[in-house]
C-alpha cells in the first residue's frame, strides 16, 4: 500500500479520439468506471482479483475522449464507494493537497486528490450520497453533482441506483464549465434564477467558521437576485430526510452487492464493515413505504424549486477533519454530511460545490442547488458569480 498516492494505476492512459471543446485538458478516473482492457478494483482488492477486464470504456469516459481530453490514470475510492472519508485500508489514503494532515473526503477521494494536486484538469468520480460533493469541499475544489439521470451510467459499477450520479471536480470554474458543456445533454436547463432560497435547517447544521465563510459570496449572490428566502424547507426536518436517504440507500446497496460480500466475506475497514452489516440488516419489506418517502420530499424540492429558483447550502458541516479519526465522531460527523447531502440526493437534483476558506484558511464548500436537469443553467450562474 503506497499511503498519499491518488492512483490505484497512474500508468493507465488514453489519447483523446479527435479534437474537441476539452483538447489539452486531463482527467482521471474513480476506480469503478470502465476502461476498455483495465479490471476495475471497486476499492477492494477482491474484487480486482475476481473482476473481469472491461469490454468497452464506459459511456462517461466514450464522451469524454469525444471532446479532446485525455485519461490519465485510475484513482482510489473507498471500499465498495461506502463512505464518505476517504480512507481505504487497502489502497491508501490519498492526500488532501489542500490540508495534508486531514482526509481529503470520499468515496470519489483518489480523483479529488488528483484534481487538488494539479496532477490532472478533471477528476471524474461518482455521487451516491456526496462522493463528489464531499471530497470538493474538503479539498477545495469546484465540484459537480448533475442531476440523477442526467449522464449515462453505462460501464459504472453501481452502489444504489436510485442515487448514483458521475461527477467531477477541478481546481477552476473555467474547467468545471467546460466539462459541463461536453458532459451534459442539451436539455439540461436553461432557465434565469431568480430566487435564492436559503433553508434554515441546512445552515443550522454548519459550524459556525463554515458560516463565515460563505458570507461574502452569500451577499454578492444576494444582490443578483430578485428575490431572497430564508425558511424551513422539510416538512419533519432534514434528519427525517436523512434517515430516509440512509435506508433507501441500503436497502438497494445490500440487493446489489449483498451476495458478494457473503460469499467474499471481504476486509472492509472501520465504518464500512459496520455499514454493511447494518445494511443486511434491512426489512426490505420497508422499501415501499421508504420510497414514497423519497418521492414526497423530490416533489417538494421540485415545487419550490422549479426553473427559477437557486438553493444555497453548506456543502458540509465544516473542514475535513484530521486522519484517523476515532469512529464515534467519525459516524456523528457523517449523520450530519448526510443531512446536507441528502436533500439534492432524495431530489434528484444537481449540486454544484465553490470552494472557500474558513479562518484558519482550510477548505469549506459552499454548494447552489438547482431544480432537476437545470445543470447548466446552474453552471452558467456560477460561473457567472466566481
Amino acid at each position: 500500500m503506497n499511503e498519499n498516492t491518488a492512483y490505484t494505476n497512474q500508468t493507465i492512459s488514453v489519447e483523446p479520439r479527435q479534437e474537441g471543446i476539452l483538447s489539452g485538458l486531463t482527467f482521471a478516473l474513480k476506480d469503478v468506471i470502465a476502461v476498455n482492457g483495465v479490471v476495475n478494483g471497486a476499492g477492494h482488492p477482491k474484487w480486482r482479483r475476481r473482476a473481469a477486464p472491461a469490454a468497452d470504456h464506459a459511456a462517461v469516459v466514450r464522451r469524454l475522449l469525444e471532446n479532446g481530453a485525455a485519461l490519465r490514470g485510475m484513482t482510489i475510492t473507498d471500499e465498495l464507494m461506502y463512505s464518505l472519508n476517504g480512507e481505504n485500508i487497502h489502497d491508501g489514503t490519498p492526500l488532501n493537497p489542500k490540508a495534508p494532515d486531514r482526509i481529503p473526503g470520499g468515496s470519489s477521494s483518489g480523483s479529488a486528490s488528483a484534481a487538488a494536486a494539479g496532477d490532472v484538469d478533471i477528476g471524474v468520480g461518482t455521487d451516491t450520497g456526496g462522493s463528489i460533493r464531499i471530497p470538493s469541499s474538503y479539498c477545495g475544489l469546484f465540484g459537480m453533482r448533475p442531476s440523477h439521470g442526467a449522464l449515462d451510467m453505462t460501464g459504472v459499477i453501481p452502489l444504489a441506483a436510485s442515487f448514483d450520479t458521475i461527477g467531477w471536480m477541478t481546481s477552476d470554474m473555467e474547467t468545471m464549465q467546460r466539462a459541463g458543456d461536453a458532459l451534459l445533454p442539451d436539455t439540461a436547463g436553461s432557465g434565469a434564477f431568480i430566487r435564492l432560497l436559503l433553508p434554515c435547517e441546512a445552515w443550522e447544521l454548519a459550524e459556525e467558521s463554515t458560516r463565515n465563510a460563505c458570507d461574502d459570496l452569500l451577499h454578492f449572490m444576494k444582490q443578483k437576485v430578485d428575490h431572497v428566502e430564508t425558511e424551513n424547507i422539510s416538512d419533519n426536518g432534514l434528519q427525517s430526510w436523512a434517515e430516509t436517504f440512509r435506508v433507501m440507500q441500503g436497502i438497494e446497496i445490500w440487493k446489489e452487492h449483498g451476495v458478494w460480500v457473503q460469499q467474499e466475506n471481504p476486509v472492509f475497514g472501520p465504518g464500512i464493515a459496520e455499514r454493511f452489516q447494518w445494511a443486511s440488516s434491512l426489512d426490505v419489506s420497508r422499501y415501499s413505504d421508504i420510497k414514497r418517502q423519497r418521492e414526497a420530499a423530490a416533489r417538494l424540492l421540485n415545487a419550490k424549486l422549479g426553473h427559477h429558483t437557486i438553493m444555497a447550502v453548506p456543502t458540509s458541516m465544516g473542514p475535513a477533519p484530521q486522519r484517523d479519526m476515532p469512529s464515534e465522531m467519525d459516524e456523528q460527523r457523517r449523520r450530519v454530511n448526510l443531512q446536507l447531502t441528502s436533500i439534492a440526493g432524495l431530489g434528484g437534483l444537481p449540486q454544484a460545490n465553490v470552494p472557500l476558506q474558513n479562518n484558519e484558511g482550510l477548505p469549506v464548500g459552499l454548494s447552489f442547488i438547482a431544480g432537476r436537469f437545470q445543470d447548466k443553467a446552474l453552471l452558467r450562474h456560477v460561473t457567472d458569480m466566481i
